[in-house]
């Protein structure tokens, strides 16, 4: 038979046809040929390990993936009792390391697979050290608890994984003989019957998450990609939750995994960025969130936060909670999370404070708040040229995010008057969702030492006949300070796109006050909204204040 097998499947010409379409064939299968003498070349024998004193759990005592989660975070939390003044999470996230405790079997274990062609009087079979399959790692032999025997295929295996088809096409004899031995523990006996089984069939009988991510684990430790896609769709398909999306975080992170498994981690950042997109609700829960977690969240675009500046302090809040050790705080935030947050988009007075701020390395922080203050100055199709070179993903930080309190650019004049110029744009779909009584607030912006601020509403006309844009200035501080200031409402329009002036007014604020212009621009709100409306440009409305005292 051996020489039948060698005709139907050349393992070598398999290999290279299975991998160059993505190490799978989904058209072939070979579910009749499992564990089949006339149709195997080999007998694989699995020796079955006692799991240590501490095991992970496997899909026979996790019925769901709370349980993995449960199971995972008293680990964590022994992991920190145990190292106290460790960075807690360091070396579990990097991106360039495999998490030794994410993989099936426990930490006390080799992760290496024990493979080996056993020695016989006949001089059929010969022993293979780990050595000689670039495999090896010293270890005390546990005990074996049972064994299992099948008929395999190696031109089957190969085809589907680089350990097989470096076990059995190593140009030495013993890759010629017929008797190989594997040693697992018990906990991934199920995993790994599952995932031989696939590299026949291309299916799974098993369905449910924890028995999926055992099946994933053993895939990746028998470099099986095709099977770990597998795993990832179907795990995409079941329902997330906040366990188990960090969960798929926190898995190994091997070039192979980290490929084959990324759409279930983009699936899983994706869910938790929608689920705490707005992080004042839930603050409590995202407080005690992993780093994992919080860099999910950071990345998104769509954070409902009132401006940077609460992206920047939510951060602080959080290291300073998760890291007590100073210089463990630094090392988080100045490779983890500063990146994450959009300095471009932070007031200059919040700025001022990141120069001061003792949890970052000062060539950290100079570094980001002059590459801040750089973007700030440029022309705005500069900074729009440099949110498109954003070379990565991972790193947004001149993108704008959703904010609540929309950014604003201000031009500051001290002589002869004191005067500012404020310039807010809105996109329609934000102009749009205003409606029917909606507001949208402009960051704050500081004019004689008081701080002001921009609102656009959707509002009723003076005779609340129908709905319409207004424009307002609004005084921040309440007190007994009195400013007279004259200012001016204008905004671009079409065809020419320069800034027509549209209401004129001077008022004396008291604080706590705002002044404005009800209907901007004297049309209704479906006429604001319409396809033709001459005051948005490209998708944009453009709007400028001009405010002077008044002495």
């Amino acid at each position: 038979m051996k020489d039948l097998n060698s005709d139907l499947f050349d393992p070598v010409t398999v290999m290279e046809s299975e991998w160059a379409h993505g190490g799978s064939n989904s058209d072939a299968d070979f579910g009749f040929a499992f564990n089949d003498s006339n149709f195997s070349d080999r007998i694989l024998r699995i020796e079955i390990m006692a799991d240590p004193v501490d095991p992970q759990p496997d899909s026979e005592t996790c019925t769901t993936i709370a349980d993995w989660a449960r199971h995972r975070k008293r680990r964590r939390e022994d992991i920190k009792k145990d190292n106290v003044g460790d960075l807690p999470d360091e070396q579990i996230l990097n991106g360039n390391q495999p998490d030794m405790d994410d993989c099936v079997a426990s930490e006390n274990q080799d992760e290496e697979v024990v493979a080996m062609v056993e020695e016989s009087p006949s001089g059929d079979e010969a022993v293979i050290s780990n050595d000689d399959l670039n495999l090896g790692m010293d270890y005390a032999e546990p005990a074996v608890v049972r064994f299992k025997t099948l008929h395999i295929s190696s031109p089957i295996l190969a085809a589907k994984s680089p350990f097989f088809y470096k076990l059995f096409s190593n140009g030495m004899r013993e890759s010629e003989l017929r008797h190989v031995t594997l040693r697992i523990n018990a906990s991934e006996e199920a995993a790994l019957m599952e995932l031989l089984n696939f590299m026949y069939s291309n299916t799974l009988s098993i369905k449910t998450a924890p028995g999926l991510l055992d099946v994933l684990m053993a895939a990746d430790k028998f470099e099986v990609a095709s099977c770990m896609r597998y795993c990832s769709r179907l795990l995409r398909n079941i329902a997330m939750t906040p366990e188990s999306a960090l969960l798929y975080l926190e898995l190994p992170s091997s070039v192979l995994m980290a490929e084959a498994v990324q759409p279930l981690t983009d699936a899983a950042k994706q869910y938790l960025a929608s689920r705490y997109k707005d992080i004042t609700k839930f603050q409590e829960e995202v407080m005690n969130l992993p780093l994992v977690g919080v860099e999910a969240i950071l990345s998104s675009d769509d954070l409902q936060v009132a401006s940077e500046d609460a992206v920047y302090d939510f951060v602080l809040k959080w290291a300073r909670q998760q890291y007590s050790n100073v210089e463990e705080r630094r090392i988080v935030l100045g490779s983890r999370l500063a990146r994450l947050i959009r300095f471009p988009y932070m007031t200059c007075r919040k700025l001022k404070k990141v120069l001061t701020c003792s949890d970052f390395e000062h060539d950290v922080s100079s570094k980001l708040v002059l590459e801040a203050l750089f973007f700030k100055a440029e022309v705005p199709h500069r900074q729009r040229s440099l949110a498109a070179e954003e070379p990565t993903c991972s790193s947004r930080r001149f993108l704008e995010r959703a904010y609540k309190y929309r950014p604003v650019k201000v031009v500051e004049f001290e002589l002869p008057r004191q005067q500012c110029v404020v310039y807010l744009d809105l996109k329609r779909d934000e102009c749009n969702n205003l409606f029917p009584s909606g507001r949208v607030y402009s960051q704050a912006f500081h004019l004689g030492g008081q701080g002001f601020f921009l609102s656009a509403h959707c509002n009723m006309d003076q005779q609340s006949s129908f709905h319409c844009f207004g424009l307002f200035l609004g005084m921040q501080e309440k007190g007994s300070v009195s400013f007279t200031v004259d200012y001016e409402f204008a905004a671009r329009s079409r065809p020419t796109e320069e800034f027509v002036s549209k209401y004129k007014g001077n008022y004396t604020f008291t604080g706590g006050k705002a002044v404005g212009y009800r209907n901007l621009f004297a049309i209704p709100w479906t006429s604001f909204m319409a396809e033709d409306c001459l005051y948005f440009i490209n998708g944009v409305l453009h709007l400028r204040a001009e405010l002077t005292i008044r002495h």
